[in-house]
């Protein structure tokens, strides 16, 4: 009998209250006659509802201990489990399976279709999970809500602000309702204030129970998690609770207002 804190999906099942288990993780890339490593031996655990920020310099390890999360690349050696499952060796479409019901993404560039709604966005995702029409839609509106835009759901990106289209990528991220939402540089193409509003967005959707990783460069934008790692060398060099973090909505109120 499965506990509360315990799922299944051809793998093994592992009790506890971590999403996501690293365990001893190596990864290295052949290039011809050299071997090099992008992770020598990552360990750790994130639990449900934390908050994670990864920083690192270009080469540290960072982007590819992300795509492990996101089960976009398999370790060469280790194991990596996700809520309880270990997903170290599903082959190719189990793992498309597993990012689809298990994993939202957002990413730097909003990657919206241009002559679709913000609600037809939102609703993709559920098309590949081949979830009925009625429920689609209910749960792109649900999706938007959350992050702000019920009032902005039949308008198409160029309509939008800059901060207006990343909102609709993190509802899309959230539509088939993920284990964890991985955001990679979501504020790297967006103004201070702007960047300011996504991670209010990201610490109110963190506040309800969601876990969160976000990989970023900019300290300011770390400062918004529970928690810090930094990369370096393909390790785990520092990993730091915030002691002190800000609230966004506090900041945002110090800001000046940017007209769109």
């Amino acid at each position: 009998m499965q506990t509360a804190n315990q799922t299944e999906l051809n793998g093994t099942v592992l009790p506890g209250n971590a999403v996501i288990r690293a365990e001893d993780l190596h990864k290295y890339y052949q290039l011809g006659e050299t071997r090099v490593h992008a992770l020598r031996g990552v360990s750790l655990e994130i639990q449900r509802s934390e908050f994670v920020a990864i920083m690192g310099a270009s080469g540290s390890g960072k982007s590819t201990f992300m795509n492990m999360l996101g089960c976009l690349d398999r370790p060469s050696s280790g194991r990596y489990l996700l809520e309880g499952i270990d997903v170290s060796k599903h082959d190719k479409r189990a793992l498309a399976q597993i990012r689809n019901q298990k994993i939202g993404f957002v990413f730097q560039g909003f990657n919206l279709l241009a002559r679709t709604t913000a609600l037809e966005n939102t609703e993709l995702p559920t098309l590949y999970a081949k979830i009925e029409k009625a429920e689609r839609q209910k749960r792109a509106v649900e999706a938007l809500s959350l992050v702000g835009l019920a009032d902005r759901m039949q308008h198409f990106p160029s309509q939008m602000s800059g901060g207006q289209q990343q909102r609709v990528a993190v509802a899309r991220a959230l539509v088939n309702r993920p284990a964890i939402l991985l955001a990679d540089e979501p504020t790297g193409n967006l103004d201070s204030r702007t960047s300011v509003e996504v991670m209010e967005v990201f610490q109110d959707l963190n506040d309800k129970g969601l876990t969160i990783v976000l990989v970023t460069h900019e300290h300011d934008i770390a400062q918004f998690a529970k928690r810090v790692l930094v990369f370096r060398d393909g390790k785990i060099r520092k990993d730091d609770l915030v002691p002190h973090r800000p609230r966004a909505s506090e900041i945002l109120k110090t800001l000046p207002t940017i007209d769109d």
